[in-house]
């Protein structure tokens, strides 16, 4: 009886043990949950999007975005990490102008849209071409503007500015700090 009994103990002090080992192993550790969290993942993810915008039925904008992610968690923002092409109308279906960038992001609430990397904008109207660094939209103030430095061409002709500002539809764009214009002839 003696015997059993130890057995007995032994038994339930490994069983106690093991319990113990498994109470201690179940711990969370912050950093790999932290991993799955919400706010790292988009609330919806559009591929290959096509998007046209019109008012009372006339074309103002067609964009085309390989993929869009919308995120509210921390922040609501929508991400365009492969690039845009925004082409934009008179609203007659004549084309003004075009928008390509390799990145673009919008802050939904301050209704602000920065694109960013190889940022190209054609003046279809004027003939201008302008190559920036980045771009910042800010929707509320109507207002399109970099601080970066730019280039823009026009036929044989290259101007060099330190900045950028315009309304929102283009039609007074101005290259701040002209640093020179080039011209040349092919012969």
């Amino acid at each position: 009886m003696a015997v059993l009994n130890i057995q007995a103990k032994a038994r339930g002090g490994a069983i106690a043990l093991l319990l113990a080992c498994l109470f201690v192993s179940c711990g969370n550790d912050i950093e790999k949950t932290k991993m799955f969290e919400r706010k790292e993942l988009p609330e919806s993810t559009i591929h290959n999007a096509h998007i046209q915008r019109s008012e009372e039925g006339r074309l103002q904008l067609l964009m085309d975005a390989p993929l869009i992610e919308k995120y509210t968690v921390p922040e609501a923002k929508t991400l365009y990490r492969k690039g845009i092409k925004m082409r934009f109308f008179d609203g007659y279906n004549n084309p003004t102008g075009i928008l390509t960038a390799r990145y673009a992001m919008t802050y939904d609430k301050q209704d602000i849209t920065i694109v960013r990397d190889s940022v190209v904008i054609i003046d279809l109207q004027r003939g201008d071409t302008i190559y920036l660094k980045d771009l910042t939209w800010n929707a509320m103030e109507h207002r399109v503007y970099s601080e970066n430095p730019l280039r823009s061409k026009n036929g044989k002709r290259i101007t060099l500015g330190d900045s950028f500002e315009s309304d929102d539809e283009f039609r007074e764009p101005h290259i701040i700090h002209q640093r020179g214009t080039l011209e040349w002839k092919e012969e």
